[in-house]
C-alpha cells in the first residue's frame, strides 16, 4: 500500500512549480454526485475562491466538472479528450464514484462518459481512467465510493465495484510522483476535500511539501484521530453514562455508534461552517470514512462488537468516577468561606511587615 513513507520519498519529483493547472473531475463512477454537491458548501476555502484566484499563491485553476460546468456535450468533453492525448498540460484528476468491473459487464457496460467518435460506442469510465491516470499530475479520489468502493461495492453487488486504488493499484504514482490521495466520506466533508485540494495545489505551485498520507492514503491531519476523540459526548462514555435512545445527549455507543474506532474529524470540524456532524446532532457514526464501509459496520444501529464488554466495564468504573466528580462539582460550586462582609479577615492572610521598627 502507499503510505506516508512512500509519499515522503517522492517529494523531489514535484519540485517544478506550475503557473496553471486543470482539474478534470469525473463523477461517472457509480455515484450519486453527492460529493460534488457537498463541496459546493465548502468555505475553507470555497471552490469559488480557488477557481477565481482569491487564494494567494495558487496556480491558475481551470475546473471541468459536469455539475458545475457551463459547457455541455462535446464541448465539455474537449478537455478530457485533450488530457487523454497528453495535449492539455498539467491536470489533477478528481474521481467521484466507485469503479465497476467492466470485465464482467456482459453485452453492455456499467457506466460511461461520452462516445467514441470512431465507433459511436460509449467510452467507459475504466477506459477514461486508463487514458487519463498516466497523464495526470495528481489523482484525488473524492468520497468513500471512489476511495474504497463504498455502498456500490458492498456484498452482493452485481458490478464488481471497487475503489480507485483497487483499480489503478495501491502502488500507483502520478506524474508528480504522488500516490492517489483519498478523501473519504459519504458524502465527503466539504472542507476536508477543499483543504486537501488546496494542499495539492500549493504543492503544484512549489509552496508546500509532499502531502502526508496514512496507509489508506488519507491525509493524516484529517483522519489521524477517531470520531470519539473529538466527540462532545465522549465524557459520558468515560463515566459509563450511555444514551438509551436518540433523544439523549449522552454517549451513543450502546445504540450503534462506531465513533471509538472510526477515523474521522467530523465531530471536531462539524459539517458546514463548524456546525453539525453526525454525533454532534444526535446521529450515530456508521463508519463511512473507513475502507470496510459499509459491510463491516452492518447492521447499522446495532451495538458495535466489543461495545458490550467495554460499556460493561465502564458501567462499573463510570458510576464511581461520576459520583466522585459529583462531590467535587458540588464543592467547586460553593465559594470559599472567607468571602464575607464581616469585620474580621478570615482568609488566612499573614502580614510579613507590620510597619514597626
Amino acid at each position: 500500500m502507499g503510505g506516508e513513507a512512500a509519499t515522503t520519498a517522492t517529494a523531489p519529483a514535484a519540485a517544478t512549480a506550475l503557473d496553471e493547472i486543470h482539474i478534470l473531475w469525473t463523477s461517472e463512477g457509480m455515484s450519486c454526485d453527492g460529493d460534488t454537491v457537498s463541496v459546493t458548501a465548502a468555505s475553507l476555502p470555497s471552490l469559488e475562491d480557488v477557481v477565481l484566484g482569491a487564494v494567494p499563491g495558487l496556480p491558475k485553476v481551470h475546473l471541468h466538472n459536469k455539475v458545475l460546468a457551463y459547457e455541455t456535450g462535446e464541448d465539455f468533453l474537449t478537455a478530457f479528450r485533450k488530457g487523454a492525448r497528453g495535449e492539455l498540460g498539467p491536470f489533477i484528476l478528481v474521481v467521484e464514484g466507485s469503479i465497476p468491473n467492466e470485465n464482467i459487464n456482459g453485452d453492455g457496460y456499467w457506466t460511461s462518459m461520452g462516445n467514441d467518435p470512431d465507433t459511436g460506442e460509449p467510452i467507459t469510465l475504466n477506459t477514461w481512467l486508463d487514458r487519463l491516470a498516466p497523464q495526470a499530475w495528481a489523482v484525488v479520489a473524492i468520497g468513500t465510493c471512489a476511495t474504497y468502493g463504498g455502498i456500490h461495492a458492498m456484498a452482493g453487488n452485481p458490478t464488481g465495484c471497487m475503489g480507485l486504488a483497487d483499480y489503478l493499484g495501491w502502488d500507483y504514482r502520478s506524474k508528480a510522483g504522488l500516490p492517489i490521495v483519498n478523501v473519504p466520506g459519504c458524502p465527503v466533508q466539504p472542507d476536508n476535500f477543499m483543504e486537501t485540494l488546496l494542499w495539492v495545489l500549493h504543492q503544484a505551485a512549489g509552496l508546500a511539501p509532499t502531502i502526508p498520507l496514512d496507509e489508506n492514503l488519507r491525509p493524516t491531519w484529517l483522519f489521524g484521530k477517531t470520531v470519539h476523540e473529538g466527540c462532545d459526548r465522549a465524557a459520558y462514555y468515560e463515566q459509563g453514562d450511555f444514551a438509551k435512545d436518540y433523544n439523549s445527549p449522552k454517549c451513543q455507543v450502546k445504540i450503534g455508534c462506531w465513533g471509538p474506532v472510526v477515523n474521522c474529524n467530523v465531530t471536531k470540524r462539524g459539517w458546514m461552517d463548524g456546525v453539525g456532524g453526525c454525533p454532534n446532532v444526535g446521529g450515530i457514526c456508521i463508519g463511512c470514512t473507513m475502507p470496510g464501509f459499509p459491510d463491516k459496520f452492518m447492521p447499522f444501529m446495532d451495538e458495535p462488537p466489543g461495545a458490550s464488554l467495554s460499556s460493561s466495564l465502564m458501567s462499573l468504573y463510570g458510576p464511581f468516577i461520576r459520583s466522585m466528580r459529583s462531590i467535587t462539582n458540588r464543592s467547586a460550586n460553593r465559594e470559599p468561606k472567607w468571602r464575607h462582609d464581616e469585620p474580621a479577615l478570615t482568609s488566612g492572610y499573614q502580614p510579613r511587615w507590620t510597619g514597626r521598627k
